[in-house]
């Protein structure tokens, strides 16, 4: 039996707003995990509430692309996607320097081979998230789009399975790297990881088979 378009589209929109949620409450868990916070966990934390931020304004976007109406390029809420998502990037960005520079300026006991592809992995997921984020703020004016639409598609579709790998790291840490997590740790964790895998497929479902495609 084929699912229909609108069946699709709630699941999304559904996940989504589970991301949000679940999103802004890891930023409040992280924080008490490491209270008191020193400058670099204050960072994470900010990291994890403006990638929330953004969340919400890409899903209020995508709500409208997937229906399919036009956002025009004034909106406010594409204006503060437009304007914010570069901002979550560049702190990704920043925070993954730094831990290359500390992986780099240290000797480490863990094997380098895995080292390599834990910071490979962590760099393709920001830089995937930057693409979708970018791709339907462009896009979102037009939802009707075939090219902009492939390129949404082809974009969540990578974004998934980077947003697996990422988590497989998050609860399988480097041997030698770090430490091994509390139960805790790799539930919420694990549990968010899970969430935003889900929440992308589906939301890649909803773009394939909105109508007009």
């Amino acid at each position: 039996m084929t699912v229909p378009h609108g069946r699709w589209r709630a699941l999304a929109l559904t996940a989504l707003w589970v991301l949000v949620a679940a999103t802004f409450a890891l930023c409040a868990y992280s924080l008490w995990r490491a209270w008191p916070a020193d400058a670099l966990d204050a960072l994470r934390a900010g990291r994890t509430l403006l990638a929330g931020v953004v969340l919400v304004w890409w899903t209020q976007v995508f709500t409208r692309y997937t229906r399919p109406d036009a956002t025009p390029v004034d909106d406010g809420v594409l204006r503060s996607l437009r304007g914010l998502f570069p901002w979550l990037t560049s702190l990704r960005l920043a925070l993954w320097a730094l831990t290359l520079l500390l992986v780099t300026s240290a000797p480490l006991d863990a094997n380098p081979v895995a080292v390599t592809a834990l910071i490979t992995v962590e760099l393709a997921f920001i830089l995937s998230k930057n693409a979708v984020y970018g791709t339907l703020a462009r896009v979102a004016p037009n939802p009707l789009d075939q090219l902009g639409r492939a390129q949404l598609r082809s974009w969540l579709n990578v974004a998934a399975a980077l947003s697996l790998a990422i988590g497989v790291v998050n609860v399988v840490p480097v041997a030698g790297l770090s430490g091994s997590p509390a139960l805790t740790d790799l539930i919420v964790y694990g549990a968010h990881a899970l969430l935003d895998v889900t929440a992308t497929l589906l939301a890649l479902k909803a773009v394939q088979t909105t109508p007009g495609v």
